[in-house]
């Protein structure tokens, strides 16, 4: 195989250089700008006077916020399959099924040949991010291991397409990178998650895989079914991929999963790089460490701002963008994009660390608050919480999700919090109930509400944590029909049903 690392290089080489010279609030009002003019003859674009719009302020005043259901309701299901002009112009070739986290309802987001190729930049922009921190990286000199769900798409209507995004990536992989894609098609296309496992892990010990992209949580399955094979439990990467270079990894919030994967990668030579796709566009990468946050795509497709997270319900709430934004506020994240979303609020918060350039933390989502009994705790303070607990327990944490039991599910009158958690390995009643109190010692510190609710154990009782055998949420996942890289555990279930089933399924309720 030819090895096409040197020919990157020279790509990432000059795109650096660019993003150096790169001033944010100008790219982001060149592309509002750009979005704008392409798509004022669509029906939106008539609809919102788009020929009259000439900067960001404009623009937010012809353009109210909308959620999916409007945008379904209002545009999309009227012409769905056959988009034509609707929201952007031309024909939608392909749709991004995409199914909420916490109500499981699947959603149709629309992906265009735009998209798909700012897509393409993206990733480049991941490689050449990579490439200047690794000089000597050979990434492009074998294959790329894509753990997603299904690459099988279905053909909702002569030419248009629907499927998970993964799948759509790769009907649209450019030619040159075809070759380096893994695993093979027939693999790519099975539906059955555990045997879609079993096959690659089988596959990839005789592969040389330099760079490994999915979801933390599935790629941890993935390497203990590798380790099972090999008859070493405590297999690392360095045995199981000896020559990679590059772990990708997105869709969850990192922190619990940390120590696990360097523990994993110890020996290696490989360093792990954190990515922010979703359906609705590439939003972010991470072009530095860890620690920097993430760098927001500016240049490439998708338009930004930013609401207080707590004005996004407000008839009219103060909507900032990069030319306006603050640091250190978490912001509900606004995308309009070349596959036609316009204001659209995606769901996610996020509070950026700085502005030139512009990165971020991503810090939860809209619907991810916990607050039963007026505790007002964000994905951000729970994701915390649970990593640190971890540390100080020496544990990893495989999956987790986290719900509220109101008084009448509790003996003692109180309701409070229970943590359904998947540990690397069995824990014993006596350290789920450590982990528990050091939960609440920690979200006490991080959360003056949640601790003057808990002062005394009078208005919540202490939370519990229900540990869960290895493999438990792959298997509660599986039963609800969505096992696969696409789909992530819920880590903040607020529906009552959902997380009832949950505690069935794991032998906390009867």
């Amino acid at each position: 195989m030819v090895d096409a690392t040197p020919y990157l290089r020279l790509y990432a080489q000059r795109r650096r250089a660019a993003l150096v010279r790169q001033d944010a609030a100008v790219a982001q009002a060149h592309q509002l700008r750009r979005l704008v003019r392409l798509a004022r003859h669509t029906r939106f674009g008539r609809d919102h006077d788009f020929g009259g719009i000439e900067d960001v302020p404009s623009f937010q005043a012809r353009v109210p916020l909308r959620r999916y259901d409007d945008f379904w309701r209002e545009y999309w299901q009227p012409a769905f399959p056959n988009l034509v002009d609707v929201t952007w112009p031309g024909r939608v070739p392909f749709f991004a099924l995409s199914s909420g986290t916490s109500s499981g309802t699947t959603k149709y987001i629309p992906c265009t040949a735009a998209m798909n190729r700012a897509n393409t930049r993206a990733g480049l922009d991941l490689l050449s991010h990579h490439l200047a921190h690794r000089p000597s990286s050979r990434a492009f000199g074998a294959k790329m291991l894509m753990l997603g769900g299904s690459t099988a798409l279905t053909e909702e209507a002569p030419g248009v397409f629907s499927g998970d995004l993964s799948g759509i990536a790769v009907a649209r992989l450019p030619w040159w990178a075809r070759r380096f894609a893994f695993p093979p098609l027939e693999v790519a296309l099975l539906t059955d998650w555990e045997d879609k496992v079993g096959r690659i892990a089988a596959l990839a010990a005789h592969g040389d895989i330099r760079v490994i992209t999915g979801t933390p949580s599935w790629l941890l399955i993935l390497f203990r079914e590798q380790a099972r094979l090999l008859g070493r439990a405590d297999a690392t990467a360095a045995e199981l991929y000896p020559n990679l270079d590059l772990l990708v990894h997105g869709g969850v919030n990192f922190a619990p999963y940390r120590a696990g994967f360097e523990a994993f990668l110890a020996g290696s030579h490989a360093e792990l790089r954190e990515v922010y796709p979703a359906s609705e566009g590439f939003i972010a990468l991470q072009d530095e460490t860890p620690a920097d946050g993430l760098r927001l795509m500016v240049d490439n497709g998708l338009f930004f701002e930013f609401i207080p997270v707590d004005q996004l319900h407000r008839a009219e709430p103060d909507r900032r963008w990069l030319g306006t934004a603050q640091l250190g506020t978490n912001y509900a994240i606004i995308v309009s994009s070349c596959a036609g979303l316009w204001s659209y609020v995606m769901g996610d918060t996020v509070r950026l660390v700085s502005l030139d350039p512009p990165r971020l933390l991503i810090t939860g989502r809209t619907s991810y608050t916990l607050s039963a009994f007026g505790e007002h705790l964000i994905g951000e303070e729970i994701e915390a919480a649970v990593a640190s607990a971890a540390a100080m327990l020496g544990l990893a944490v495989t999956d987790y999700s986290v719900g509220a039991v109101l008084s009448d599910d509790d003996p003692g009158g109180r309701g409070g919090h229970v943590f359904v958690m998947e540990f690397d390995g069995t824990v014993s009643a006596e350290v789920a109930q450590h982990c528990a109190r050091l939960l609440d010692a920690d979200l006490a510190r991080r959360n003056d509400d949640y601790r003057t609710h808990r002062a005394g154990d009078y208005g919540m009782a202490p939370p519990r944590v229900v540990a869960v055998s290895p493999g438990g949420f792959a298997q509660w996942m599986k039963r609800r029909g969505k096992l696969g890289g696409q789909n992530k555990v819920p880590r903040i279930i607020n529906d009552d049903g959902l997380f009832a089933d949950l505690r069935r399924f794991v032998g906390d309720l009867r």
